[in-house]
């Protein structure tokens, strides 16, 4: 076709168009363009006024989109940010000190009532409701129902769950968590539920929708000025051709185009068809008046429709249109001063449309096959693969699919036996909910002899393409059977999933909508589907086994309840990484002379190994304490350990895996209120001043465990009275979404206010720093100090003469009297006998005799000699040698610990 350079194939809008052969110009028995009556086309057809309303148009459906996309995610953050927090609160309440005790005591309401409203106001949540094992409420926060049956799902948490639901309740819509609480057996002794309402938790996605109608009105100004801009061009474009040029124009066009055998569409910007042949009317079928009216209206089919109104060049793309197959051809045309549009070819390619249905088909098998390959197997979760392979398939490949494992599977464990007599129901997905098929969670006999059992048995799929003839299936429940067939359900295939050799369940796609039964290449591809989830399902057991003994072995290691002191009032929190399981820990070991150590550490990376560290180093430390070490040197010893145990992992063949740790050691005196500290590479503690400013103070630094690079050095911290004294590990103050300096403001912001108790300083700072998503191990330790009355505390010098003894055990007898202790005079008299008679004898002067009233009655006589006594056992002839056996008989616990100055001997007497 030949045109004009620089003119558009519209017709003139200025002028008539005609020829010799016929009045008013119109050639005979050929169609006319569409022609223009009015120099200037109004508003509703320009160009301008289309591309205004187009642009218009998309500015609404961008802004309405995006409305409902932040109407929708700010949902979704809602009832996800209520879920983390219902989940996290109920964890913490449940793992708080004393709800054991608690639940077994015979009124469990009065002590666990205050508690639970005092934790619920602090976390913000509506409510947090402890329940017994049988679902009996022990507190609300409505005192009316206490004693009513909970209402909810906590059946799976007695077995060790965590439980989250959805539910609509008295307060409206919430989200509930019930956790359970372990005794210190890991048995289950109660549930605590907690649950936040959905209209409580705000999303920042609320906030932006003023911005999008404020970026909506800014588009629509520009759409507007665009519009002008088009407008303005098209006024001072030249418009049609002379009478004569028209008209021999239009005569060799038309009639080359309606000789061809072979379809050609012209269709403008405006996605109005200007001109078709003979051919193109013929192999679409268009009306008599197609030319000049928008091609979306002329009747076509989606697929040829879709290509003459991309907007983009296809090559020899075939399409389905009626009973035709057309191999389609579109070129863009963009004239300078004309309208943008494209011309279309067709050539009628019918005898390749069963081939072009064999590809389509196998590209649709393709494209499940590569969505179930990226989305089957995203979490490491035994039901959430199970449910991802049953949402992939449906509807794409079948009505709806179940899918039913061993229950050893969902507990990480092995299952039983080359096949299955007993499977629970973990997936079902359907385009209907009210399909006859058992609900997730169902547990199912397999009846022998019937096909599912065939398929377990021999491990092959198998298929019921028409139920309806089949009557083996049928045997499995008869009852369930009936009422499928009745439902509609038409055909089955059944796959059994197999992972390494092992079954781990069945999965049965059926179809009741889709007319068309299962056929051999859908057997084929379902096997496929199965074989790829079916891996994934066995790497989330395996994981499942792995976790569940890491956590068994982690809870196993750290302490179940803090020893009994009281030098300090101690709380402690400890949350696990919701992935994984780390090597965090935390200790409080009663030392002697009424003192006590705080410990928190770090063990380098995750999982067994690191649990199995943790357990090593919080061993040692036990140990190193015994020996009253200083903290410092009890580093140093740690240090050395983690060396040890790396050398022995690689001359052992294992992986080159370092067993570095952070760790600090604290030791506090409640008779002189000092603190002693020393850091191996941990965060710095927080100290809470009774009024209530936060102080990081700075410690020297040391480094991490196992680097064995710098000597450790102590610090010293004199404390108030009614301090707190803050231990944690980096998972509480860092992430990857904060560095450690902006996690220390905000750990002193929530320490900063009013004194406050240990237990509700844990729950405080928990509140407030608890990541949405912990990807680390978090321990806590918050230790109140208490200070040793003066009155508790009595304190001699000895000078270096034997006569002094009997001075001493006068003045010790008398203060004994006076603290209602004089049972325990004669005693304690015979101990410092021979204390200070030693001292007196091997020592060296300063010597001094200090008693204190603890728990336990406590004497210690201190000298100024390093020589650390030994215990031995005289023979009948020997005149000595007896004083420290008699020490260790009458006393319950004795030692000795080094100073800077000398050493101290010390011994405990248990108090009636």
């Amino acid at each position: 076709m030949a045109r004009n350079p620089g003119r558009s194939w519209a017709p003139s809008a200025s002028g008539a168009t005609g020829t010799a052969g016929s009045p008013g110009g119109r050639p005979h028995g050929r169609p006319q363009l569409p022609r223009a009556k009015r120099r200037w086309p109004v508003w509703h057809r320009s160009v301008a006024g289309q591309v205004f309303a187009l642009q218009v148009l998309v500015v609404l459906l961008l802004v309405v989109t995006a409305a409902v996309a932040l109407v929708v995610q700010s949902r979704n953050d809602a009832e996800h940010e209520a879920r983390n927090r219902s989940v996290a609160v109920a964890q913490t309440f449940a793992s708080s000190p004393g709800i054991v005790d608690a639940l077994r005591s015979p009124d469990p309401t009065a002590v666990l009532q205050p508690r639970a409203q005092s934790a619920r106001v602090a976390s913000g949540v509506d409510f947090i409701v402890v329940l017994n094992n049988q679902g009996i409420r022990y507190t609300h926060p409505n005192p009316a129902r206490i004693g009513a049956k909970f209402v909810g799902t906590y059946e799976p948490a007695l077995h060790g769950q965590v439980v989250t639901e959805q539910v609509t309740g008295t307060l409206g819509p919430l989200v509930q968590a019930v956790v359970p609480v372990y005794a210190p057996d890991n048995s289950v002794v109660g549930l605590v539920s907690a649950g936040v309402t959905l209209s409580n938790v705000s999303s920042a996605s609320e906030r932006q929708l003023p911005v999008v109608l404020g970026a909506a009105a800014v588009a629509v100004g520009l759409a507007t000025l665009g519009t002008a801009l088009i407008s303005r061009r098209l006024r001072r474009q030249t418009h049609g051709l002379g009478p004569v040029e028209m008209t021999r124009m239009y005569e060799h066009h038309a009639a080359v185009l309606h000789a061809v055998r072979e379809g050609v569409m012209i269709v403008g910007g405006d996605g109005r068809l200007l001109l078709c042949n003979d051919e193109a009317r013929r192999l679409l079928d268009l009306p008599p008046d197609a030319e000049g009216r928008p091609v979306s209206g002329l009747g076509l089919e989606q697929a040829p429709l879709g290509l003459l109104t991309a907007g983009r060049p296809v090559t020899d793309e075939v399409v389905l249109s009626g009973e035709r197959l057309l191999a389609v051809n579109v070129r863009l045309i963009d004239q300078p001063g004309g309208l943008p549009g494209c011309v279309a070819t067709l050539r009628d390619s019918t005898e390749l449309a069963a081939l072009s249905g064999r590809v389509e088909r196998a590209q649709r098998r393709l494209r499940l096959l590569y969505d179930a390959g990226v989305t089957v197997g995203s979490t490491l979760d035994v039901t959430r693969t199970a449910e991802e392979l049953a949402q992939v398939t449906v509807p794409r490949f079948a009505d709806f699919v179940t899918v039913d494992l061993a229950d050893q599977v969902l507990t990480g464990e092995e299952p039983p036996g080359p096949s299955l007599g007993r499977m629970r129901r973990v997936a079902l997905t359907g385009v209907r909910d009210d399909a006859p098929f058992y609900p997730v969670g169902t547990v199912l006999d397999v009846v022998p002899a019937t096909p599912l059992a065939g398929a377990l048995d021999s491990g092959e799929a198998g298929m019921e393409p028409r139920l309806a003839d089949a009557d083996g299936w049928r045997e499995q429940d008869p009852e369930r059977s009936a009422q499928a067939l009745a439902y509609g359900v038409h055909s089955l295939v059944r796959v059994p999933v197999r992972a390494r050799g092992v079954l781990l369940g069945v999965v049965r796609f059926w179809r009741a909508q889709r007319a068309e039964p299962f056929e051999a290449d859908d057997l084929a591809l379902a096997e496929e589907l199965v074989s790829h989830a079916a891996v994934c399902i066995d790497n989330a057991r395996r994981y499942t086994r792995e976790h569940t003994m890491a956590v068994t072995l982690q809870h196993s290691l750290l302490p179940r309840n803090l020893p009994q002191q009281t030098a300090l009032d101690v709380a402690h929190r400890y949350l696990p990484a919701q992935a994984g399981v780390g090597g965090d820990w935390f200790d409080v070991i009663p030392l002697p002379g009424a003192r006590v150590a705080l410990v928190v550490g770090d063990v380098v990376g995750h999982g067994l190994h690191a649990a199995a560290t943790m357990g090593r180093l919080r061993t040692a430390i036990h140990n190193f304490s015994t020996l009253d070490l200083p903290p410092d040197e009890l580093l140093g010893h740690l240090d050395e350990l983690v060396n040890r145990i790396d050398q022995d992992e690689v001359a052992g063949g294992g992986r080159a895996e370092l067993a570095g740790a952070t760790c600090l050691y604290a030791i506090y005196d409640p008779v002189s209120r000092r603190c002693t500290l020393a850091t191996a590479g941990h965060p710095p503690p927080a100290v809470v001043e009774p009024e209530g400013r936060v102080v990081f103070p700075e410690l020297p630094t040391g480094p991490p465990l196992g680097l064995g690079v710098l000597p450790f050095e102590t610090a010293e911290l004199e404390l108030a009275e009614g301090s707190r004294l803050v231990l944690y590990t980096d998972g509480l103050v860092e992430d990857r979404q904060r560095d450690i300096d902006e996690g220390l403001e905000r750990l002193r912001a929530a320490l900063s206010g009013p004194p406050r108790s240990p237990e509700q300083t844990c729950a405080d700072v928990l509140g407030a720093m608890l990541p949405e998503h912990p990807q680390d191990d978090i321990a806590l330790l918050v230790a109140r100090t208490r200070v040793l009355a003066p009155d508790q505390v009595a304190q001699w010098d000895v000078p270096s003469d034997p006569a002094a003894v009997g001075e001493v055990r006068a003045a010790v007898a008398e203060r004994l009297t006076a603290w209602g202790l004089a049972e325990a005079a004669f005693v304690t008299e015979l101990i410092l006998s021979e204390l200070v008679t030693n001292a007196i004898r091997y020592g060296s002067g300063p010597i001094r005799v200090r008693l204190l009233r603890d728990r336990a009655l406590i004497c210690e006589v201190s000298d100024g000699s390093s020589t650390s006594p030994h215990l031995r056992y005289a023979a009948t002839e020997d005149e000595g040698g007896r004083g420290l056996f008699l020490v260790a008989q009458f006393a319950d616990r004795w030692g000795t610990r080094y100073t800077a100055t000398g050493k101290v001997i010390w011994t405990e007497q248990p108090l009636e």
